[in-house]
């Protein structure tokens, strides 16, 4: 009687190379360009909001106030600022509906440019500056931006209720000052930087094309 062979199963038994490989999804890895393309695109995103805000907030809103107040110029756009003269005769031209818009206003467009200026300003330094002292000190001047500009905005609208004090009228026209000082500043940086960035790319391009490289 013949005798049954008996199969036997072959397990396959992996490396410790093979165990020691991870799954890696190509869809997921990111190299620095790709990184640094997504944040410029981000970037170029924030500086149209910018505009933006600064074109409706400054150039539109605040001119439009004046229709409110006989002709007399908002504070928040007077760069020299202002005497308690000038709001003594803003509080007799606006009534109170005319203060409610003002106060309106600092709170929606008022409070958003400030802050999307910031940030916007920020992340352009951190995309296109090196870590250390350098990218701490153009930080500082949005963040101290944003600040002034919403405490002047809180400033403005306490010189239209109550009784008038000069020393309220003398912070307030002081933080106005300051804030567009602040502006220039940090506009300086944004433009600055960008600029920068578009020049450097633009060597490393020209490098490497007289190298045959692109």
């Amino acid at each position: 009687m013949a005798k049954s062979k008996k199969k036997t199963k072959q397990y396959y038994r992996p490396t410790p190379a093979a165990e020691a490989a991870p799954l890696v999804n190509a869809s997921t890895q990111r190299s620095p360009e790709k990184a640094a393309g997504n944040g410029n695109l981000i970037l170029v995103a924030g500086v149209v909001v910018v505009f933006f805000l600064f074109w409706y907030y400054h150039l539109l809103v605040l001119t439009q106030m004046t229709d409110l107040s006989n002709s007399l110029v908002m504070p928040d756009q007077m760069i020299g600022g202002y005497t308690v003269e000038h709001i003594e005769a803003l509080r007799q031209a606006m009534d109170s509906d005319a203060i409610g818009q003002l106060n309106y206003v600092h709170k929606t467009a008022g409070m958003l440019f400030p802050l999307f200026f910031a940030l916007v300003t920020m992340l352009a330094v951190n995309i296109n500056t090196h870590r250390g002292p350098a990218r701490w000190f153009l930080w500082a001047f949005p963040v101290i931006f944003a600040i002034v500009d919403l405490w002047e905005n809180r400033a403005i609208d306490v010189l239209f209720t109550g009784a008038l004090d000069p020393a309220a009228v003398s912070l307030a026209s002081t933080l106005t000052t300051t804030r567009w000082i602040l502006f220039f500043a940090t506009a300086a940086i944004l433009v600055g930087v960008i600029i920068a960035s578009f020049v450097r790319t633009f060597r490393e391009k020209w490098e490497l094309s007289k190298k045959g490289l692109l």
